[in-house]
């Protein structure tokens, strides 16, 4: 997958921008990534508590599997939108949180959640 870009600019693609229209290439690979299983939801529960433990996104995502979890989280570190940080310690500790990218993709998706709601 590639790594998330809001500096992607179109050229000649099939939404046809030049006719005034909106070109939605651009985030077409984002909404690939949160649209997959989880994906959205795991991005949620991060965002949510600004800093989390996967034990914390496990128990909130009950009955889906540990290997779904550590690939969506994989692939939002891979795009640029989690960070993953560990810790030396006994027992290893490791804390998910949003990047600058990832917090302000977490704007955009609350002004969409408001707009669903009306």
């Amino acid at each position: 997958m590639s790594t998330y870009s809001s500096n992607h600019r179109c050229k000649g693609c099939i939404c046809k921008p030049e006719s005034g229209g909106v070109c939605s290439c651009h985030f077409e690979g984002i909404v690939e990534l949160l649209g997959r299983r989880c994906g959205l939801l795991v991005f949620t529960i991060i965002g949510n508590f600004g800093t989390v433990r996967y034990s914390e996104i496990e128990k909130r995502l009950a009955g889906i599997s540990p290997r779904t979890i550590s690939d969506r989280l994989k692939e939002l570190e891979s795009a640029g939108l989690v960070k993953r940080e560990m810790f030396d310690e006994i027992p290893p500790r490791v804390e998910y949180s949003l990047t600058e990218a990832g917090m302000g993709l977490a704007v955009a998706l609350a002004a969409l959640e408001e707009w669903t709601a009306t």
